[in-house]
C-alpha cells in the first residue's frame, strides 16, 4: 500500500478513507479490496473514468493522482486515501473545456470517445512535464493507451494543439 493509506478499519472490515476528487473532499467507507476505477465510477458516480480490459494494458481507466497519471483499475481506492484524484469531470471548469479537451475537439482527437478521458488524462500529465513536446515524446507519454478507432493521428495532432495553447501561442 502507499503512504497515502491511513487505515481506519470499521467492526464491518471497511475502511474509511478521505481522498480529494476533482477539488472536493469525499470520505466513505470502502472494502479493502475496491479498485480505485469502481470506487469512482459506483460509488462517486463519475463515469468517465472507463473500465476497459481489467489488466492495465488498454488504459481507459486512466485518472491523474497526485498529479500523476495511474490506471485506476490496478489500484485499490484505499491507497488513494489522502490523495487528490482529478478524473475526466474534473478538468472543465465554469463550462468551459480544459485547453486540452479543447484541442481534442478542434482537432477530431476523438473517434467513438472510449478511450479518450484515458489519453486526455495522460496527455495532461505529459504536457505538466514538457511543455513543448515533439511527436515522438508525445507517443510515448500516450503510449499506455490504446485506442482501437483513430491511428493515433489526429490524437497526437491535438496533444501538439493543446501543448500550444496552454503555452500561450493560441
Amino acid at each position: 500500500m502507499t503512504s497515502h493509506m491511513r487505515g481506519r478499519i470499521a467492526a464491518d472490515g471497511q475502511i474509511r478513507i478521505a481522498v480529494t476528487v476533482n477539488g472536493s473532499k469525499v470520505e466513505r467507507s470502502v472494502e479493502p479490496r475496491t479498485l480505485l476505477v469502481d470506487f469512482l465510477r459506483d460509488e462517486l458516480r463519475l463515469t468517465g473514468t472507463h473500465v476497459g480490459c481489467d489488466t492495465s494494458h488498454c488504459g481507459a481507466c486512466t485518472v491523474l493522482l497526485d498529479g500523476r497519471s495511474v490506471k485506476s483499475c490496478t489500484m485499490f481506492a484505499v491507497q488513494a486515501d489522502g490523495a487528490s484524484v482529478t478524473t475526466i469531470e474534473g478538468l472543465a471548469q465554469h463550462g468551459r473545456l480544459h485547453p486540452i479537451q479543447q484541442a481534442f475537439k478542434e482537432n477530431h482527437g476523438l473517434q467513438c470517445g472510449f478511450c479518450t478521458p484515458g489519453v486526455v488524462l495522460a496527455a495532461m500529465e505529459l504536457l505538466q512535464l514538457t511543455k513543448a513536446p515533439t511527436e515522438d515524446e508525445i507517443r510515448t507519454g500516450i503510449s499506455g493507451n490504446l485506442c482501437r478507432c483513430t491511428g493515433y493521428v489526429n490524437i497526437v495532432k491535438s496533444v501538439a494543439a493543446a501543448a500550444e495553447m496552454m503555452s500561450g501561442g493560441r
